[in-house]
């Protein structure tokens, strides 16, 4: 789509189904940084890597030891590595761009989302939230793992109270806890079962801070924007909550300890609350008050201008965009099945959403062509309209109006090799060692296919060389698939040909030796040669004539 001809007054959000994806049972995706790159996590284990450019896959990380569903993909900061969490408890590390396991570390629960270290080139650290405990850090190499705190107690020292209701082995009872990094990954931002954000330092595992959420109720998903400066969660009482980011982006541990130091005439919880406040806003809620649907999967834009949200009901591949003022804009109605997970394109207006039967649909913009901008004098009309010419309005200089000469210097040299830093992205974001594109691999056949293309050939090859007249000629005359149909008719009328350089390429004989051929023929008589039919099947005898007009000679099929 060329960019000078969209209407920029439209909104910048998808709006149709453009394309869809197939490859087995696909349960969950990630875009990679840059959004070339698409990971799909597979039913059967394994992941995929599409191009989103090309809508090819591109690699196929496949584990031998891992054949459970993959719960979440989550790419590196340069996009050369891929975390994938599994059923099976696993968590497995990959290399992109050579398709080897890193490393591969078992956790006591399955994990529901897990996330790689931001601010790390080579990822090592990872945050996984376990559908039965605390979120946890997971040291890949090592397998070490570090519990985060998921609740506070008046003492304010990170414990979380103990419980009354427990299981029938003594255990006590857990909710699914959400958690996620900032943008530079120094600081933890965790949603419990109480409705409370929790902001913990990544260095001492302790929590600097509390935000309470309004209700009070369990907060399933937690994410912040590509810049970092809002942060989205999904609460159970059907909201979607959005905050402003206070503190500063490049070092987020200075800035929150320059917060508590005004606050020192506070103690415990009381102290935690008013840092928290001081660290996030609550500027927006989104909620459908009429239908009071549940949400699921809730993303931000990749410019952060729109905040989306999908249906979790049964049945419904329903999808809600909202722009940050709190308008709903737009409602995207898929297939009649349910999404299973959603993702927002980084950098251009796309969303990619997944149903329940494992099918990636691509949503695109629906775009209206502004064909004014290929003129600032171009105007559009509804009807025809009448015009009159000026009596001077084709001449190479007007009367009227003089032709302004162009200012633009012509000696200027264009520089054609230096390639300009996207906006959209940070000069902190830009890298030389970021993976964008995957070389592209041409896939073996399968042996099946390969056995029956052979078969095939081979049944083509018999039937050509069947032992008839017409082959067995063609063979004495040197006949091939090289020969001309010059030489052919050459060769039937009898000219001398050395059967050792049948296989050499013939030159084309000129026009004076095309006369003498000519010529030889008018003095023999017409060979017709008949090939008889195979054993296998019935067919008619095909006759070849040689004859002769006035400028050429004519090979007609019978």
């Amino acid at each position: 789509m060329n960019v000078s001809i969209i209407d920029p007054l439209q909104g910048d959000f998808p709006e149709v189904i453009e394309e869809y994806l197939e490859h087995g049972c696909m349960k969950c995706i990630a875009f990679n940084r840059r959004g070339t790159l698409l990971a799909a996590g597979c039913a059967n284990g394994t992941c995929v890597i599409w191009d989103f450019e090309t809508r090819g896959i591109a690699k196929e990380l496949r584990d031998k030891d891992c054949t459970h569903p993959i719960t979440s993909v989550c790419w590196s900061k340069h996009g050369r590595h891929i975390l994938v969490s599994a059923t099976d408890r696993s968590l497995t590390l990959w290399n992109v761009v050579n398709g080897e396991k890193i490393a591969r570390v078992t956790l006591q629960h399955v994990t529901l989302h897990a996330y790689l270290h931001p601010g790390s080139c080579s990822p090592s650290v990872s945050l996984a939230c376990p559908i039965a405990s605390a979120p946890v850090l997971v040291d890949l190499i090592t397998g070490s793992t570090t519990v985060l705190p998921v609740s506070v107690c008046d003492t304010g020292n990170g414990v979380p109270p103990q419980s009354r209701n427990k299981f029938s082995d003594g255990s006590p009872p857990f909710t699914p806890t959400a958690a996620c990094f900032n943008k530079h990954g120094d600081l933890i931002y965790v949603g419990n079962s109480k409705g409370e954000i929790l902001i913990i330092d990544y260095k001492s595992n302790q929590v600097c801070g509390v935000v309470p959420t309004s209700g009070g109720a369990v907060i399933k998903n937690i994410l912040f924007s590509r810049n970092g400066q809002f942060l989205l969660t999904n609460s159970n009482d059907r909201t979607i909550r959005m905050y402003d980011n206070l503190l500063s982006q490049k070092d987020g541990p200075r800035s929150l300890d320059e917060v508590s130091s005004s606050c020192d005439g506070l103690e415990g919880i009381e102290k935690l609350k008013a840092i928290g406040s001081n660290c996030l806003v609550l500027s927006r809620e989104f909620q459908d008050a009429i239908n009071k649907i549940q949400w699921k999967a809730p993303c931000f834009s990749g410019d952060g201008e729109w905040v989306v949200g999908a249906s979790g009901s049964k049945g419904e591949h329903k999808i809600y965009i909202w722009d940050r003022a709190g308008h709903l804009v737009k409602i995207l109605e898929g297939p009649k099945e349910a999404l299973t997970d959603l993702a927002w394109h980084p950098v251009r207006p796309f969303m990619v959403s997944v149903n329940l039967s494992g099918a990636v649909y691509i949503w695109a913009k629906d775009y209206t062509e502004n064909w004014s901008a290929f003129a600032p004098d171009f105007k559009e009309l509804e009807e025809n309209e009448e015009y009159v010419e000026r009596e001077d309005e084709f001449d190479l200089v007007p009367d009227i109006e003089k032709v302004k000469e162009s200012d633009v210097n012509e000696d200027e040299e264009v520089d054609i090799l230096t390639v300009e830093k996207d906006s959209s992205f940070s000069d902190s974001d830009m890298s030389e060692d970021e993976l964008r594109f995957l070389p592209a691999i041409p896939c073996p056949d399968e042996p099946e296919q390969q056995d029956k293309y052979v078969g095939s050939s081979l049944k083509l090859v018999d039937s050509n060389h069947s032992g008839s007249p017409l082959s067995e000629e063609a063979g004495q005359n040197g006949l091939g698939n090289e020969s001309s149909p010059i030489e052919v008719v050459g060769n039937s009328l009898g000219d001398d040909t050395d059967a050792g350089t049948s296989s050499k390429r013939k030159r084309k004989p000129s026009e004076k030796g095309l006369e003498l051929q000519a010529e030889k023929g008018r003095k023999q008589p017409i060979k017709k040669i008949k090939s008889s039919s195979s054993k296998s099947s019935k067919s008619k005898n095909r006759t070849i004539e040689v004859l002769e007009t006035s400028d050429d000679v004519i090979e007609v099929l019978q």
